[in-house]
């Protein structure tokens, strides 16, 4: 097998018309890369924005209500007359009672303490 001459291997030049239009995609490339590379940093710092500006969302906590400095939260609960509290439970600012009842029957009272009233009563029955 005979191999070609090392000359004919090289690339020959470009004609200067064909360079001239390498050169203005290559600078057309460079531009347009440029562009959305801003674009892209525009998105992400517009994300990083918002993402440090938006509202927390956890819900108040108990410790939270608002009170005059020094003085402990305080009110009234109101239960039927007659009713005993079995059980209590706390989350967040809202307050559950178990209560008994006059009549022997049982309820459960939910309090919104920030708010400072009754949500509900729920009776508790057997079916």
């Amino acid at each position: 097998m005979a191999r070609p001459d090392a000359d004919e291997e090289q690339e020959k030049p470009l004609d200067p018309e064909v360079d001239r239009l390498r050169g203005k995609l290559i600078r057309f490339m460079v531009i347009n890369l440029g562009l959305l590379f801003v674009a892209l940093m525009v998105v992400i710092g517009a994300i990083v924005y918002k993402a440090r500006k938006a509202p927390s969302v956890t819900p108040p906590l108990a410790g939270d209500i608002q009170t005059p400095a020094g003085e402990p939260a305080s009110g009234d609960i109101v239960l039927p007359i007659g009713a005993r509290v079995i059980s209590q439970s706390l989350s967040g600012d809202r307050l559950s009672i178990d209560a008994e009842l006059a009549d022997g029957s049982r309820a459960i009272f939910l309090y919104d303490l920030g708010e400072r009233r009754l949500l509900g009563q729920f009776a508790i029955r057997n079916k």
